[in-house]
This record gives C-alpha cells, sequence and structure tokens, in this order.
C-alpha cells in the first residue's frame, strides 16, 4: 500500500473510530467493509487488522466513557468473560467458510440491527426508571460472540443494541459494551496468529488513528450526545456502511 493510500485509509479510520467510539463499539464492525476496499483477502488480511483495530479502539472508548462514570463494571466483566470464550470459536469457524458467505452473513445482520435501532419504543427512554435484564444479556452474548467472531468483527455492534433492548440506557449500554468488547477482540485474534498477512507500517498507523479516534467519540457521548441520538447514529452508520458494501459487492 503507497503512502497516499495509508493517508486516504487513516483518514476514514479515523472519522469511522469517532462514530464508532460514540457508541462503545471498537471500530471492526465498520472496519471491515472499509478495509474491504483497499484490501483483497477478508479473513488473513481484514479480519486480523480489524480485530486488532476492535480491541484497541474499545480499550481508549471505554476509558472515555469511565471518565464520566458510565461503566457498570459488573454487567461489564460478565459479559467480557462470556464473548471472550465464544469469540474464538468463531474465528476458527471463518478459516473454513465461504467469503461470500461471510460478507452475506454481516450484511444481513447490520440490516436488522439499523432496523430495530429506529423502531420506536426499542429500548428504555433517557432518565427513565429500568430493570435491565442482565441475564437476557448474558443469553444472547453466547451466540452473539460466536457470529461475531465468525465475522471477524468482535461482538460490539451486535451486543450494544441487545443491551439496549434489554433495558440499558444507551450511553451506560456504550460504556458497558467497550468494555466488554475488549477482551473478546483479541481472543477472536488467536484463530487467525498462524494466517495473518498484515502489514505493519499500515497496522501501526491505523492502531493510532484509531485509539484517538475512539477516545474522542467516547467523550462526545459521554458529554454532549443524548440517548436517542446515540441509538440513531448507530443505526445511520451501520446503514451507510451496509448500502456502501452492496453496491462495491455488486459492481465488482
Amino acid at each position: 500500500m503507497d503512502t497516499g493510500t495509508i493517508i486516504v485509509v487513516a483518514v476514514g479510520l479515523l472519522a469511522l473510530s469517532v462514530a464508532s467510539g460514540m457508541l462503545g463499539l471498537g471500530v471492526a464492525f465498520a472496519a471491515v467493509p472499509f478495509l474491504g476496499f483497499f484490501m483483497g483477502d477478508l479473513v488473513h488480511e481484514v479480519q486480523p487488522l480489524s480485530l486488532f483495530l476492535n480491541g484497541v479502539t474499545a480499550i481508549f472508548a471505554a476509558v472515555g466513557f469511565a471518565k464520566s462514570g458510565l461503566v457498570a463494571w459488573r454487567p461489564a466483566l460478565m459479559l467480557t468473560a462470556v464473548t471472550a470464550v465464544g469469540a474464538p470459536l468463531g474465528s476458527w469457524l471463518a478459516q473454513g467458510t465461504s467469503q461470500a458467505w461471510l460478507w452475506g452473513l454481516y450484511l444481513v445482520a447490520v440490516a436488522y440491527l439499523a432496523f430495530r435501532m429506529f423502531q420506536k419504543g426499542g429500548g428504555p427512554r433517557e432518565g427513565a426508571a429500568q430493570h435491565p435484564r442482565l441475564g437476557l444479556a448474558l443469553i444472547l452474548a453466547v451466540p452473539i460472540s460466536v457470529v461475531a467472531g465468525l465475522l471477524g468483527v468482535g461482538p460490539g455492534f451486535l451486543l450494544m443494541p441487545v443491551l439496549i433492548l434489554a433495558g440499558y440506557e444507551p450511553k451506560l449500554a456504550a460504556g458497558i459494551n467497550a468494555v466488554a468488547v475488549t477482551m473478546p477482540s483479541f481472543t477472536a485474534l488467536i484463530p487467525h496468529v498462524d494466517t495473518a498477512e498484515v502489514d505493519l507500517r499500515v497496522a501501526t498507523v491505523l492502531v493510532v488513528v484509531g485509539a484517538a479516534g475512539s477516545f474522542l467519540g467516547a467523550r462526545l457521548t459521554s458529554r454532549f450526545v443524548s440517548g436517542p441520538t446515540l441509538k440513531r447514529v448507530f443505526g445511520i452508520l451501520i446503514v451507510v456502511m451496509t448500502a456502501v458494501k452492496i453496491v462495491t459487492m455488486a459492481v465488482g
């Protein structure tokens, strides 16, 4: 990858990192289709780099949310334990799965989540009395982590709407999510270690950019963004990324 292309990729990833940091997601769910424009091999190039970026950006987003007291540590750590075990299984399954099937599964998942985020009444109102259903979130985290590892995106983009639907206020859900997706992002890398083909120069630039962007995004949410707005940001982001990927797949 030449210098000009690296700059373009870095600028794009910065924007995606700010947006994903606002949601406590880690950047992989948006980075996978974005990096797919510049890298040809989904399983051996895009997924390993995206998973590592996901872990790093989630760490910095978690710090940003923690500074504002928006991390509920008990559910965050319980979800971390569940997802950290399931994610490597999904990554292992990805090694022998057709790339066309992986992209198809990715697009179906994000389309469904966009639909749920734009539905009225899907989750608690900001400031309303809540009784979150942690048990439901923990049960759903098992298949979520496997599917996320299969897609190479980390579980955050699936876990965030589940937490909202389970009764967590969107800002608190984002803080919990940022902590919960950090460890599985790295454990999901284990099956990729022997087969990954990553340009270390590109990876270094993207890690620095991603870390800065995700921390900024988390601080923006903590201080300025309301819960309903956060849900809309999530929905818009995944709709845009899905639409772009569909167009490029059709053209290709």
